[in-house]
């Protein structure tokens, strides 16, 4: 691919990602911001310094960017695995936003065969972000399809729609405008089978990335989340681990792990990484779906037993 053609399709890209509005346009900007430095210079040695100068407590979304722009080179030019380089190299502590990028990278391409991309990856459990953030690009840039009318992705294998799903829920915390009224009420309208998940993304998309709240919102949004408690303290441990392996558990991550999982953020952490301890991975059963019911059975079993449970 000669350089002008690889400026073309640089520019291509950029120009195709729409903006947004409000608090997430401080994680769209960020988002951007890694994407634009990948694809200006996407050598390592120039690359990483520019995506750690970022703050602390929004240098995962610069990651994120960067994994959009290693999966669209890798998606449109299969014979390059920077993607996968990069998180075997100095990607690796970021490799689940990194994942979620090339989701929405996926996403932005309109991508019939996300697995097929995904099974080129390695890491069985965290590969599955890249569904997520599938999930999330449908749900946050093509609402009415995904979310008002509940679309399901038949393209997908029964399991892929789950994370789909919790990518779907992260969008639909963004979409509501943050608006704990608006989450419960738009989840109640999809079918039960799928609130679990929804619930899950929600959950993390508050716990992680939703702005600043207080103890009394949380405590509502725990009781408007019953029977899917336990999905709220699953994601309060998958963000904690987040901002925890980052080095920085915001505020934030902090009160929301006391309020959803009922233990600090650094505690909450600890048990999302444990859990990946010896996962299998020649099964039936995803890594990932045992990663995370491991996870959820810690606080179901930490719970009130009179208390329903997802």
């Amino acid at each position: 691919m000669t350089f002008s053609l690889l400026r073309q399709l640089r520019k291509f890209i950029l120009s195709a990602l729409p903006k947004a509005a409000g608090f997430d346009q401080k994680v769209v900007t960020t988002v951007m911001q890694g994407l634009r430095a990948t694809l200006e210079d996407d050598r390592f040695e120039i690359l990483v310094p520019r995506l750690n100068a970022v703050e602390a407590e929004w240098r995962g979304f610069a990651y994120e960017g960067a994994g959009v722009g290693f999966a669209v080179f890798d998606y449109l030019l299969p014979w390059r695995k920077r993607l996968q380089t990069f998180v075997r190299g100095p990607g690796a502590p970021y490799i689940i936003p990194v994942y979620i990028g090339a989701g929405l990278a996926l996403g932005k391409f309109h991508s019939r065969r996300p697995e097929q991309f995904l099974e080129r990856l390695e890491n069985p459990a965290f590969r599955w972000m890249v569904m997520d953030g599938y999930g999330f690009h449908q749900g946050f840039f093509s609402p009415r399809r995904y979310i008002e009318e509940r679309a399901i992705p038949a393209h997908l294998s029964p399991y892929a729609r789950r994370v789909f799903d919790q990518g779907l829920g992260r969008s639909i915390w963004f979409a509501t405008g943050e608006n704990i009224d608006q989450v419960a009420t738009t989840i109640a309208t999809f079918p039960e089978a799928r609130q679990a998940d929804l619930w899950s993304g929600a959950g993390f998309a508050c716990a992680y990335a939703g702005s600043a709240m207080e103890r009394k919102a949380l405590e509502t949004l725990r009781t408007m989340a019953d029977p899917y408690r336990s999905q709220l303290a699953l994601a309060g441990a998958l963000a904690a681990k987040r901002r925890h392996g980052f080095g920085h558990i915001t505020p934030h991550t902090e009160l929301a792990c006391q309020v959803f999982c009922g233990l600090s953020g650094e505690i909450a952490a600890h048990i999302a990484n444990d859990a990946l301890d010896n996962l299998p991975t020649d099964g039936i059963e995803s890594p990932h779906k045992i990663w995370r019911d491991r996870i959820a059975t810690q606080f179901m079993q930490r719970a009130d037993p009179s208390t329903p449970h997802a």
